[in-house]
């Protein structure tokens, strides 16, 4: 008997080109990027927000007055998601999806999702400001979404504070 072994799918599904997003956040031309170093002060809130280490020293994010777009990836279930976070005034303006390497908990991509995340902010505890209803299903998914939100909203808050 002869059987082949194929390597196997690796899903990933491109819904925008991260570059794409950036521009679309600043009406079509995007800002020369930026970046925020992950100083030894931000690491205990980043660590808390993430329940991890990061593992990176620098994040490279796109600001223009009061708008800032960060392309952050999160672990789902075992693989990333590539997610573009748009926050504006200190409120989530946008949050999609770009990258969806997982196989299940695809849903997260859609509005009846990704809208309720639309005018959070983050509260002193690191928490955001309003509960998000999860999916059945994307449990994992719905969190790396929530921790990338937290985690932006945190980032622009730095950054703008160096500004004030």
């Amino acid at each position: 008997m002869l059987t082949l072994a194929l390597p196997a799918a690796s899903a990933k599904d491109v819904y925008q080109d991260p570059s794409a997003f950036v521009a679309d956040a600043f009406g079509g031309a995007a800002p020369e990027p930026k970046l925020l170093w992950v100083t030894r002060k931000l690491k205990p809130r980043v660590r808390e927000i993430l329940d991890r280490n990061l593992g990176q020293l620098r994040i490279r994010y796109w600001a223009r007055e009061s708008r800032t777009v960060w392309i952050l990836d999160e672990i789902g279930k075992t693989k990333p998601i590539t997610t573009g976070i748009v926050i504006d005034n200190g409120q989530i303006a946008q949050l999609k999806p770009l990258v969806y390497r997982e196989s299940h908990g695809w849903e997260v991509r859609y509005p009846f999702f990704t809208d309720q995340f639309i005018g959070l902010t983050l509260n002193n505890d690191n928490k955001l400001s309003e509960h998000v209803d999860g999916i059945s299903g994307a449990t994992l998914s719905v969190s790396a979404l929530k921790r990338v939100a937290r985690l932006a909203l945190y980032f622009d808050a730095q950054v703008s504070a160096k500004h004030d």
